[in-house]
């Protein structure tokens, strides 16, 4: 993976936050604009529930901060924010939903690198572009995903974990929180660079992956480190490697993927906030500024580092931007590691 992405991905990458976190509200103080399309009235809004779109289960990492985030925002307005769990396709039921939804500010999506970035490459005739069927209004937060191995496997490190299966084709299975998933690529990518084989297992969710590793029925899974975070802590499952440039400060004492002996492996993806194409610019920058005050609040930042997350503040601008990016760097590594969703 290209090393000029490194600094971006310090800065700009996911990250999902487990239950935790606690959601102490965080004053809002961004002033509604005076004047925006007649489609919205600004100073009303917002006037009623908005309904936050999750393309992913409950209780999993996207639903996760999803509800944080909804919940400080709605203490702030004074308006419910009801998360909507969609899963489906690869998250391509929960996009579908939002880019055809009136784009009033009332219907938002909670997105990630993969229903924006990977799954353009891998689904043929979605009825959704990544870029032009979406108004981008804020990222959330970035997170390194981890290396976790069934606690009892005799493997210290990732150069361990590549010779095994190097001495056993095929025999060293992976679960991932479904095909397409951030999770299942990382699969093919590490074997890519090992020259080996491992055996992929989906699940629907990145729960049931992590279950079976703890158990055994999987060697090891790719996870973002507040899935596992518990895990780790316990001691029923071993972190080996972190996939980001740089090590997670959670986990100091964890070297990277890229420090293990594969150089510019560097994956660390994000989680942010998107409505329908054609929102009001006036509630677009009403949502940017109150989501951005919202990440820079001192206990939004210490609740995130707890569990490895990073919050991750941008312009509506500077978002898109990091989507185009990653639409053309995700396409390029699902060409060259071949992965498919059959």
């Amino acid at each position: 993976m290209p090393r000029d992405r490194t600094q971006y991905r310090r800065s700009a990458a996911a990250a999902c936050v487990v239950a935790a976190i606690g959601s102490a509200p965080v004053p809002l103080l961004a002033q509604a604009p005076t004047a925006a399309p007649a489609a919205v009235q600004p100073q009303a809004w917002p006037a009623r529930a908005i309904r936050l779109v999750v393309p992913q289960t409950p209780g999993g990492a996207s639903d996760a901060l999803a509800r944080i985030i909804g919940q400080q925002l709605a203490d702030g307005w004074g308006q419910q924010v009801l998360v909507d769990n969609r899963p489906g396709a690869g998250g391509n039921i929960g996009n579908d939903l939002v880019a055809k939804a009136t784009p009033d500010g009332y219907t938002w999506l909670l997105g990630f690198v993969g229903t924006h970035a990977i799954n353009p490459s891998l689904y043929k005739g979605l009825t959704w572009d990544p870029q032009k069927s979406f108004t981008p209004l804020a990222t959330l937060a970035s997170v390194p995903f981890v290396v976790a191995v069934h606690g009892p496997l005799p493997v210290k490190n990732i150069g361990e974990l590549v010779a095994l299966a190097r001495a056993k084709p095929g025999e060293v299975r992976f679960g991932s929180a479904g095909n397409g998933t951030v999770n299942h690529l990382l699969g093919p990518m590490l074997a890519s660079a090992g020259k080996v084989q491992f055996t992929h297992i989906p699940y629907k969710g990145a729960a049931g992956a992590i279950t079976d590793t703890l158990s055994g029925q999987v060697q090891f899974t790719f996870a973002s480190m507040p899935s596992v975070i518990g895990h780790l802590k316990a001691g029923s499952l071993r972190a080996i490697a972190v996939t980001s440039g740089r090590r997670a400060a959670l986990l100091k004492d964890v070297p990277t993927i890229a420090e293990s002996g594969f150089p510019g492996f560097d994956v660390t993806p994000w989680f942010g906030v998107l409505g329908p194409a054609g929102m009001p610019p006036s509630v677009v920058t009403r949502i940017n500024a109150d989501i951005n005050r919202l990440l820079a609040s001192r206990d939004i930042v210490e609740r995130f580092a707890a569990q490895g997350a990073e919050p991750l503040v941008t312009t509506p601008a500077q978002f898109g931007a990091i989507i185009a990016a990653d639409v053309s760097l995700w396409s390029r590594i699902v060409r060259e590691t071949g992965a498919t969703v059959d």
